[in-house]
């Protein structure tokens, strides 16, 4: 199976393609909503981008100040990178989103920016943001949360301040921002959880890059290989970043055998075919460490732990309760729906298996991960499962039901 670009580096590309002097060309974009909704953000700010299939075209260089809001729909990567975006480079903006998106936390790229001498107006700390360049300066940075969208905002924003900017992470978070800078000449030092960024003095020159398959949409694939129990699955030009494969690493402490064939370098990143032999599961317990690298995969992730033999547990996961929805209490809510006994905490849940399931009406809480998920449950359930909202997979994958026929 091939899967879609990576939706996390086709948000990134983008950006960087809007700072290139000329003509970029990304190949195998991302075709999820959250995507576009960068692309047409970038438009609105005076950067023409040209589609073809899966293929785009961006001229890059010059940013202008948009006209009307800038809707991110709901996408919080959209709405934080380009804050960053856009204040590193003296513009100045308002950005919305759909009911979902503005009720989520924005106080956690607000707070470092406006260190960072930016002036921004928010409700409460969530959209709507209203901002504007003053004189930004660098700065020493600890997030509180591992997060690639506020450690991607102050680097942004860094690229047009006066000084090094340096960050500390606690835990590594994903770093394609920091592989594209390394990528495209800027001034970047990365040593383990230490990262430093010098301003750029110089537009960006243009650049060509493929974008490899999604490492969180082949998750879901490889989880219904292993629920339905075939042999083995090979999933092709996958995303092999060290910060993005915590589910397949968990896979493997399951049980399952895991291949890594045909590595190599594509435009900075690690890209594989993987090779899956799906065998029975048994129960993991995963630490506050691991959560970062594996944060979207964990409506999947619980599923397979209702297939587990012992007890799974998930812990230091509090960050789920803040992504397109609580995930927490729609993971617990759907799958005590379809006769799961699963145990909630505060920053994640606990699973006894072996159980078995039966359909049931499932919310999604408009959440494609959740949506995804439970569509998967529902091909090892007694019964039918039924989405109320079964086209928020959009969202992030388009082809999504087109592609489990596979099965």
């Amino acid at each position: 199976m091939k899967f879609p670009g990576d939706k996390s580096i086709s948000h990134r590309a983008l950006m960087f393609a809007a700072l290139a002097n000329g003509k970029s060309i990304i190949h195998n974009l991302s075709t999820g909503a959250d995507v576009e909704s960068t692309r047409k953000c970038l438009a609105d700010c005076g950067i023409r981008s040209e589609k073809d299939g899966n293929s785009v075209a961006v001229f890059g260089g010059t940013l202008r100040k948009p006209e009307k809001p800038l809707d991110a729909g709901n996408s919080g990567t959209t709405a934080r990178l380009l804050t960053g975006l856009l204040i590193g480079q003296g513009i100045s903006a308002e950005i919305i989103g759909d009911k979902s998106l503005s009720a989520r936390p924005m106080n956690r790229i607000v707070e470092p920016l406006a260190k960072m001498g930016a002036k921004i107006e928010s409700n409460n700390g969530k959209l709507p943001l209203r901002f504007e360049k003053f004189l930004l300066h660098g700065i020493v940075f600890s997030p509180e949360i591992a997060s690639a969208q506020v450690k991607s905002a102050v680097l942004f924003v860094a690229l047009g301040a006066d000084g090094k900017t340096t960050i500390r992470e606690s835990f590594k978070s994903r770093d394609h921002t920091e592989i594209l800078l390394k990528k495209l000449g800027a001034e970047i030092e990365i040593s383990k959880n230490l990262i430093s960024l010098e301003p750029t003095k110089t537009q960006f020159r243009p650049f060509e890059m493929t974008i490899p398959g999604d490492p969180s949409t082949a998750a879901f694939f490889a989880a219904t290989g292993v629920l339905i129990q075939k042999k083995e699955i090979v999933l092709k030009n996958v995303l092999a970043n060290p910060t993005r494969i915590g589910f397949f690493a968990a896979l493997e402490k399951m049980g399952d055998g895991i291949e890594y064939l045909n590595q190599r370098e594509i435009f900075g990143e690690f890209v594989c075919d993987m090779k899956i032999s799906c065998k029975p599961l048994k129960a993991i317990q995963t630490r506050k460490s691991d959560v970062p690298r594996l944060i979207d995969e964990l409506p999947i992730f619980a599923v397979l732990a209702t297939q587990a033999e012992g007890k799974t547990t998930v812990r230091g996961a509090e960050e789920l309760r803040k992504k397109e929805t609580d995930r927490i209490h729609a993971i617990v809510v759907n799958l005590r729906k379809m006769g799961a006994e699963i145990e909630e905490f505060d920053d994640g849940f606990a699973i006894i298996g072996k159980q078995k399931l039966h359909g049931a009406e499932i919310q999604t809480f408009d959440d494609h991960r959740i949506a995804m998920a439970f569509t998967i449950a529902g091909l090892i359930a007694d019964g039918d499962v039924i989405l109320d909202n079964p086209d928020c997979v959009k969202i992030s994958c388009p082809e999504f039901f087109k592609m489990l026929r596979v099965f």
